[in-house]
């Protein structure tokens, strides 16, 4: 089954990819010469990757999905939740995400967070959303080289290490993204047989 993941961002490609065996074939936006940023400025994860999926659906006609993900803080109010990719501005630095981030949080006792992934899902014109949560705590200060966004700075339930110090095969078998992906796929799979 071929799949359109409505994204330009790679490292989510990789991490997807990985994730599937060979009856499926993820194809990124970039394979489809479609460059543009896709807006995402509603005000809900779930409005997000739906329009996001839409949007390339709209363009395509094709089988297609999409995500947005949250980085939710117990200490933050839940913040920055769905701004999580335009924390720290419109440049949509993880580096100055994270330091904003840190900064809010230098004195904070409560380091509680979760990751939370929600999939917008169009297969034959019709729509479902699929959602992964992975609970966690925000360290003090970076640690590890590999990731994106804020895994530098995330630990999650029941592990000494943070995202970006894990391998991605480690990662994959317990991140938000990789449990929200496990429904779509597991979803997939039931139609087909």
């Amino acid at each position: 089954m071929e799949l359109v993941f409505a994204t330009n961002n790679k490292h989510k490609v990789r991490e997807i990819s990985d994730l599937l065996d060979s009856n499926f074939r993820i194809i990124g936006l970039s394979d489809l010469n479609i460059t543009e940023e896709i807006p995402e400025d509603a005000d809900t994860l779930e409005e997000n990757a739906l329009f996001k999926a839409r949007y390339v659906h709209g363009k395509t006609r094709m089988n297609v999905f999409a995500d947005d993900t949250g980085l939710e803080v117990t200490a933050l109010g839940g913040a920055p939740g769905v701004y999580s990719a335009r924390y720290a501005g419109e440049s949509k630095s993880f580096d100055d995400n994270i330091d904003k981030l840190l900064c809010e949080m230098h004195c904070a006792n409560d380091r509680s967070a979760r990751f939370r992934t929600v999939i917008a899902l169009i297969l034959d014109d019709r729509e479902y959303l699929f959602e992964g949560i992975v609970e966690g705590e925000i360290t003090t200060e970076r640690k590890g080289n590999g990731g994106f966004g804020y895994d530098p700075v995330f630990r999650a339930t029941g592990s000494d290490k943070t995202f970006a110090e894990i391998p991605l095969q480690e990662k994959n078998s317990i991140s938000h993204r990789a449990r929200a992906m496990r429904q779509l796929i597991s979803f997939l799979k039931d139609l087909n047989e």
